[in-house]
């Protein structure tokens, strides 16, 4: 069995803008933001999605919507939402500042940034700092964001509709897109910067078995 997901990045929000972190928290699309959904919806009007899904935050599901609205194929699948394709959980840490965060997570270990946990201990090392930082340990560690985000996917191929040869959009978040290519990219993508709202990267599910294929795949088909 194979299936392609189309992995979508929300359009650009106000949290985005400001340098916030913005996981379950919501705030609204910008302009710009608007202007991301509609230009990777024209992008994709050729494609014929067997399901369309997104996570249940508000930038999620309004990016779907426009890039559904735009659709000019035969089939028009109806959007569903799970709260297992939200983005990390930070806890106490939503809403802040990204540069400040990812400091006070780093600082125990003497790392400034997100690139250089990244760089001396991995991306799974990120969210288990960031609990760790957090007064309130309510941000999630990896093995609890990896346990929603599996159960999701578990979720969405067993979708009647999702059958071999299936094509899913999936509209995801920055942070997501960086985790699933750490851990199915074959250590062939750059992991220090997010990708940008509106793109569009690709998952390949075979032989049971995922496979990260690209950032910002220009090649849509």
């Amino acid at each position: 069995m194979k299936v392609t997901f189309y992995l979508v990045r929300h359009g650009q929000t106000y949290f985005n803008r400001y340098n916030k972190l913005q996981g379950w928290s919501n705030s609204p699309l910008t302009e710009n933001g608007l202007s991301d959904a509609r230009k990777v919806g024209e992008k994709l009007s050729g494609v014929r999605f067997e399901a369309a899904y997104s996570s249940d935050t508000s930038r999620a599901m309004q990016t779907a919507k426009i890039i559904l609205d735009k659709n000019t194929t035969d089939f028009q699948p109806e959007l569903s939402c799970l709260a297992n394709f939200r983005e990390e959980f930070y806890g106490s840490y939503e809403g802040s500042n990204m540069d400040i965060a990812w400091l006070n997570a780093g600082a125990p270990y003497g790392l400034k940034s997100y690139a250089e946990i990244v760089d001396d201990y991995g991306v799974a090392s990120t969210k288990d700092f960031l609990k760790a930082a957090d007064p309130w340990h309510d941000a999630e560690n990896n093995d609890e964001y990896w346990a929603r985000l599996d159960e999701g996917f578990t979720k969405l191929l067993e979708d009647p509709n999702v059958k071999d040869g299936a094509k899913i959009l999936l509209i995801s978040h920055g942070n997501t897109l960086l985790s699933l290519a750490d851990r199915y990219g074959n250590n062939k993508i750059s992991l220090h910067a997010r990708p940008k709202n509106g793109s569009v990267s690709k998952l390949v599910y075979e032989d049971r078995q995922y496979h990260f294929i690209s950032f910002d795949d220009k090649e849509i088909n």
